[in-house]
């Protein structure tokens, strides 16, 4: 599905160079989240693919990174806001973050059904181009109340090799970081990382992305950003 300049069809992608990573973000748009929480959020993520050390790490990272975005809710309410966009030049990170600002809000009535929403960012893999890695980033600030839960999708869907990182809001349910810790992170080097509520939503965020796209693992003497707030939680 092509969304305007920028944006290609996935045999189109497949004839790019190579891609090192296929990132899939997925943002909460669930009754829990408010239009003030949602703004922060997409304002948020926006901010972080705009600070240069994330933009370095997108085009000095030895290969280009394909990124997608959707929003999900309710059992039926997974949205798709952004098809496939090879990340290959500054033109083509803004034109995302354009199009990222751009879209209206997909659902705000509808509970957490995540493990419904996990299931179609499954399916959103399979339209990706050829990558490296594979990667879901998913946002939330709850738990599970609707439908099957994470890891019942990463049993019935095809999660081979794909890793699923977590971003825990808290605010909302006191439980939701040890959800993400226990039931929604996945795969090969996973984590979750911790905002203190929307308004911590661009630091990390941007903390985030700064360690999806450099692929950094426990221990490795990679400098990252001096952010404070927040440390993520490692796979162990």
């Amino acid at each position: 599905m092509s969304l305007g300049l920028g944006f290609f069809g996935t045999g189109a992608l497949a004839q790019q160079t190579h891609c090192r990573l296929a990132l899939l973000l997925a943002l909460d748009v669930s009754s829990s989240v408010d239009d003030s929480e949602y703004r922060l959020q997409k304002e948020g993520l926006a901010g972080a693919l705009r600070d240069p050390d994330v933009r370095r790490a997108i085009l000095e990272g030895g290969g280009t990174v394909a990124l997608s975005a959707y929003e999900w809710s309710g059992r039926n309410q997974s949205q798709l806001v952004m098809d496939w966009v090879m990340l290959s030049d500054e033109a083509s990170i803004d034109a995302a973050v354009v199009r990222l600002l751009s879209a209206p809000r997909s659902y705000n009535r509808y509970p957490t059904a995540m493990g419904y929403a996990l299931g179609f960012g499954a399916g959103i893999l399979e339209t990706a181009p050829v990558c490296e890695r594979r990667v879901i980033d998913v946002s939330g600030d709850g738990i599970t109340n609707d439908g099957f839960r994470p890891q019942q999708a990463y049993t019935h869907f095809p999660f081979e090799g794909v890793t699923v990182n977590g971003l825990a809001v808290m605010g909302s349910d006191p439980r939701v970081v040890e959800y993400f810790e226990g039931e929604v992170r996945h795969g090969p080097g996973a984590f979750v990382e911790i905002a203190a509520g929307y308004e911590d939503f661009l630091r990390a965020m941007t903390r985030k992305l700064f360690r999806e796209l450099n692929d950094m693992m426990v221990g490795e003497l990679v400098p990252m950003p001096a952010l404070p707030g927040p440390v993520e939680t490692e796979l162990r």
